[in-house]
């Protein structure tokens, strides 16, 4: 089983948008029982949250399910639970490391070092573009999906 855990800052945007958008894609191949996927974030100040309205209404507009979830903060306990510590931005990076300490696995990176063009996703918290957001994360999920499939 391939555990993934996509983290952001708050947890309640784009880690839970990729995390949906993944689960989602999981599902339709076929591969639920192959995988466990979540989210978390770096940052407490949305502990106990549930996903942005803004998150929420991109993903219905797509036909994406939203499961139940509320904002947890990632552990160090996490790394040794998850094969994939992905975050969202290179800021993301950084405070995962903080909290991590090391990655002698190299199971840290951003969502879109899997695609060709490895690039930041933008906070639609500051911009309120949730549709570029989504954009960047489909990407990189369907990116991800290829790398996992290669595991599998």
């Amino acid at each position: 089983m391939i555990k993934i855990l996509f983290i952001c800052h708050g947890n309640i945007c784009r880690s839970t948008m990729a995390q949906f958008l993944f689960q989602d894609m999981i599902n339709k191949s076929g591969l639920t029982d192959q995988f466990y996927i979540d989210s978390a974030a770096t940052s407490r100040e949305e502990i106990g949250a549930p996903p942005h309205h803004g998150t929420v209404q991109k993903l219905k507009h797509e036909g994406i399910p939203v499961l139940p979830h509320r904002a947890v903060q990632v552990t160090k306990n996490d790394y040794d639970k998850y094969d994939y510590l992905i975050g969202m931005d290179s800021m993301n990076i950084r405070n995962m490391m903080r909290i991590l300490s090391e990655d002698p696995e190299q199971k840290v990176c951003r969502l879109l070092d899997f695609t060709d063009e490895p690039r930041d996703i933008v906070d639609p918290w500051y911009t309120g573009n949730f549709d570029v957001t989504y954009d960047n994360i489909k990407e990189g999920c369907e990116a991800l999906l290829k790398d996992c499939r290669r595991r599998l």
